[in-house]
Parts: C-alpha cells; sequence; structure tokens
C-alpha cells in the first residue's frame, strides 16, 4: 500500500499566500520561524504509519512542490513521485483523483493537501481494512452547509455523500481521508471517469457517489473526537495553526515536530 496526497487547488481564499504556493504549501505552525506546511503534516503522518511510497497530484504552481521534493523526501524519509494536473485551475478534483488511477492497484491511503488532522486518523483507516473502500468520517462534529456529509444505508455503508443535504440529516462529515483497497481500483477509476466526463466541476467525492449508484461498496470509519480542520480560507488557517501549536506544546498529542530530517523510525521504515 501506498500513500496518495491530491494537492492540485489553487486555494484563491488564502491569498496572499497562494499567490505564489498552492494552497498544501501553506505554513501551519503558529511559529513563524517553522515552516511546518499542510503537505508536511501530511506526509509526517503517511510516514509514521509505514506508508513511505507516496505519490502527490499536483497541478497549481506545481513548480514549487518540484522545487522542494528532495527535501520533502529526506525530512519524511520518503519516496515521491509527482503526477502533473494540467487543468487544474479549471477543473475540479474528480479529475486530479481519476489522474492517479494507475496507482490504485497498490492499494492507497489517500489524504486531501488541504487537510490538517492526526495521525490517528491514518491509523484508523488501516485498522479498518476490508475488501473495498474506507472514508474516514467525523460523527461528533456539528455540522453546517459547508461540509461533505453523508448517509448510511441500513447495513452501514455509504449511501449518500454530498454537501448539498441538511445537515439533520446527516451521519458525519467525511474529513478528506480515503483508503482504497486494489480490489476497488477499477471500479473506483471507471466511476471517477464518469464523473468528470460528465461534468469537470465535479469533485472526487462525487465519484464516489457514482460508485455507490452502480452497486459499489464504501465503508466508512468514525475517528472519534479528534481535532482536525480543512483548511479553505483564513479563519481555517488560523484554527489549524492553533491545532498544530496545541499539539507540538504536548508531547501526548498524536502531531510530531518536524525537523529538518525524518525521524529515525521512518528512516528505518524506507530502509526496508
Amino acid at each position: 500500500m501506498i500513500g496518495m496526497v491530491l494537492a492540485a487547488g489553487a486555494g484563491r481564499r488564502l491569498r496572499p499566500y497562494t499567490e505564489t504556493l498552492p494552497k498544501a504549501l501553506v505554513p501551519v505552525s503558529p511559529d513563524p520561524a517553522d515552516d511546518t506546511t499542510i503537505l508536511d503534516i501530511a506526509l509526517n503522518n503517511l510516514s509514521e504509519v509505514g506508508l513511505t511510497d507516496v505519490v502527490i497530484v499536483v497541478g497549481y504552481r506545481a513548480n514549487a512542490v518540484e522545487e522542494r521534493k528532495s527535501a520533502l523526501e529526506e525530512r519524511h524519509g520518503v519516496s515521491l513521485t509527482l503526477v502533473h494536473n494540467d487543468k487544474a485551475e479549471e477543473w475540479n478534483n474528480a479529475y486530479s483523483m481519476w489522474l492517479a488511477r494507475d496507482h490504485f492497484t497498490q492499494g492507497v491511503l489517500m489524504v486531501n493537501g488541504d487537510t490538517v488532522h492526526p495521525v490517528s486518523v491514518e491509523k484508523t483507516l488501516l485498522s479498518s481494512r476490508g475488501p473495498d473502500i474506507i472514508l474516514a468520517v467525523d460523527n461528533v462534529k456539528t455540522l453546517a452547509d459547508e461540509e461533505m456529509k453523508v448517509t448510511l444505508s441500513e447495513s452501514g455503508s455509504l449511501h449518500r455523500i454530498t454537501k448539498l443535504m441538511d445537515p439533520a440529516q446527516a451521519h458525519g462529515e467525511y474529513i478528506g481521508a480515503t483508503l482504497i483497497e486494489p480490489a476497488a481500483a477499477g471500479p473506483l477509476a471507471s466511476a471517477l471517469e464518469a464523473t468528470w466526463k460528465r461534468d469537470p466541476d465535479l469533485y472526487y467525492e462525487d465519484g464516489y457517489q457514482e460508485l455507490v449508484n452502480r452497486g459499489g461498496l464504501i465503508s466508512v470509519a468514525p475517528i472519534g473526537a479528534v481535532d482536525w480542520v480543512e483548511v479553505d480560507n483564513h479563519d481555517d488557517l488560523e484554527k489549524a495553526r492553533r491545532i498544530v501549536g496545541s499539539a507540538l506544546s504536548d508531547p501526548l498529542r498524536s502531531y510530531t515536530k518536524l525537523g529538518d530530517a525524518p525521524s529515525t523510525g521512518a528512516a528505518q521504515r524506507q530502509g526496508h
């Protein structure tokens, strides 16, 4: 199994940071001297659970990720493969995820490049492995209109996933982390292709809905009461910095202080 990060987005609501950087490279540490970014958090989490081969889908300001590629590999003890989305500023992320379809067959733990969450999310997904696809879901948070909400079938599998849902009807919020088993690679790629071809402005979550509508099975894994945030705007960025700052000040929390080199554990995993 490999890791994957969707990091092609422009993040226009985070300007001026994103005038020169993709959203995934926006710094999230409250310490101005600490250059930890959203992508650093994602790669650190994946490395910590042993997923040191990582695919990153890049698009907007892709050169900024390319320039940091070697440093990111050294810092986190990972090997990075970049997949380029030349439509990142025109089309939505259903197309971005479909572009990485050739890697699905290895089994993938995929995270959004704009989400700050602790490594417990990755651990929850890996401990819940089954035959198909598993979504990390927050069933504790109070929901509003903007969240990517889910409802479940009587058997507990995904029934519906959309932002366009009454929050009172939802089981919880999908937080932007998915585990894809190799057996689901073909059906998921087909569903994503049908989705972006129908409307390139659709989300990859619409591809998940397409797969469910075709009879595919998608399960959910509740993440529990953890601090996380999807960083869409400056208010979200301040919340991310509070979360990271609180975690870095408490050695018992799940986030890890990121230094200039990978941890011994990450380096040892890479060697294996």
